[in-house]
């Protein structure tokens, strides 16, 4: 009898540091490789002008509650620009809406700079620079995240989210030490604003460099009527209600940074870019060994267990008084957050059909960005009308709470299968029957115009989510993606 020996698989300690190490198959996608190297860069001007801002207006108002008022200032233009900016996603260039709102965003950098290099010292403009600012962040942020799973085929979009949050924390966590370091000097503002000023230009050209990318599918008309049939969609659906209501209650609840100005004053008297820079680092660490992420079916489960660490992170951090242990706990708190929003903006790219995405990202936008704002101005009132803890950590122990309530209360959400589920197109469908706007085309499939699409103006000819060929191949073959 012939024994056959069967090669083993791998199941060693190299194999599994392997499968849980980062993955990265997105960057063979060129026009995606741009798109994270510059938006990478520009993350790290962004934080520092995230970090001077808030410092700037406590330096002159020596009070949270005008650190928080920031954060109000932003919310309303994001809501407002958000939503429309969504609506205007699905119904023209994604690549040339994203490029004008950016160069909006950089011009207001420009104006921070120059009312500090002119020593105006007006909280008033201040805030109104920072509205600004919020209204063209949110336009632009609603068509990038609708680009991304045009660019990277559909088994790639938790990984090249997972790249994205990951660079992006890198920003995170040098823009805010570097900015500790730029402010203490002379004139240390206008360091912070100058070098946000040069990093954007990365995110212009890679902007610049991508080919049209129009809406596939339906188009619909941008206005009142298609911001209230994206609203009545995500309601409709209680998999991205709820994915978005553990984000709204992640970020308002449980976000601490209005409070880190005070606590670097008052408890460590010092250390304000570590304070800044620790959530970005738990994150960072936690995306570097995320190879796991993408094989996880219940997601749903998933999001809520991360947002539970996240808040319970953020409340033990608030009892602490030692620099190095808030530090660590935020830490860990920042690792748990990275988890949760790749659950996020992989639930809501993979669920939502084409023609449904920019507005699915500008409610997305919403959320992320609006929320931690709301979460300031909520720190920010309840430090002044309670305590510094119970700002802090009274507020994530209720997120804790009312995130597992919340979950399985709507079962839905809790079963959630990505493997086995389908976006939701029957009530995309539906939503176009009740409107005006004409055509049918299957939202599950891409039509021709897709591919068109991709290959305008750039031979990399980006591959839509939802093409139905193999996109293993494509992911693995450089040269299918255009690669020289």
């Amino acid at each position: 009898m012939t024994v056959v020996n069967k090669p083993k698989s791998p199941t060693g300690i190299a194999a599994r540091l392997r499968g849980a190490a980062l993955d990265t198959r997105p960057l063979a996608v060129p026009a995606y490789r741009r798109v994270l190297i510059g938006q990478g860069a520009s993350l790290i001007g962004t934080m520092l002008t995230e970090v001077a801002v808030p410092v700037e207006i406590y330096s002159m108002s020596h009070s949270s509650m005008y650190v928080g008022l920031a954060g109000l200032a932003g919310f309303a233009p994001i809501v407002v620009f958000g939503l429309y900016g969504g609506a205007i996603a699905d119904a023209v260039d994604r690549r040339l809406l994203s490029l004008c709102s950016s160069l909006v965003t950089w011009a207001v950098t420009i104006l921070l700079l120059v009312q500090t290099l002119l020593n105006v010292r007006s909280e008033a403009l201040l805030l109104a620079l920072v509205a600004v600012q919020g209204a063209a962040f949110a336009t632009s942020s609603s068509a990038r995240g609708a680009i991304i799973p045009r660019i990277v085929p559909r088994e790639l979009v938790p990984a090249a989210n997972t790249l994205q949050f990951t660079v992006g924390n890198i920003g995170q966590i040098l823009g805010p030490l570097i900015a500790g370091i730029l402010i203490a000097f002379p004139h240390g503002f206008a360091y912070a604003y100058g070098t946000d000023v040069l990093l954007f230009t990365a995110t212009l050209y890679a902007t610049f460099r991508l080919p049209s990318i129009k809406p596939a599918g339906t188009v619909v008309k941008a206005g009142a009527r298609a911001v209230f049939d994206g609203l009545r969609f995500i309601g409709g659906n209680p998999i991205l209600l709820m994915s978005f209501a553990v984000d709204i209650a992640a970020m308002v609840l449980a976000m601490p940074k209005a409070l880190f100005p005070q606590a670097a004053a008052t408890h460590f008297h010092g250390g304000i870019g570590l304070l800044y820079s620790a959530i970005a680092i738990g994150s960072l660490l936690a995306g570097l060994c995320s190879g796991w992420i993408s094989r996880v079916r219940r997601q749903g489960v998933a999001l809520t267990l991360a947002v539970v660490g996240w808040a319970t992170g953020i409340a033990l951090a608030g009892f602490s008084r030692t620099l190095w242990l808030t530090v660590a706990l935020l830490m860990l708190a920042g690792a748990a957050d990275l988890v949760s929003s790749v659950y996020r903006q992989t639930i809501l790219q993979t669920y939502a059909p084409d023609e449904m995405r920019g507005r699915m990202q500008g409610v997305f936008t919403v959320v992320v960005a609006g929320g931690p704002r709301l979460g300031d101005l909520r720190a920010g009132a309840m430090a002044a009308a309670t305590t510094f803890s119970i700002a802090w950590s009274g507020s994530a122990v209720l997120c804790i709470g009312l995130v597992l309530i919340g979950a399985f209360a709507v079962r839905p959400f809790w079963r959630y299968d990505a493997h086995t589920a389908t976006h939701a197109s029957h009530t995309s469908h539906a939503i176009r029957a009740s409107g005006d706007s004409e055509g049918s085309g299957g939202s599950g499939s891409s039509t021709g115009s897709d591919g068109a699409d991709g290959a305008q103006g750039s031979h990399e000819a980006p591959t839509s989510l939802d093409t139905p060929a193999s996109h293993d191949a494509h992911a693995k073959s450089p040269a299918a993606r255009g690669e020289p």
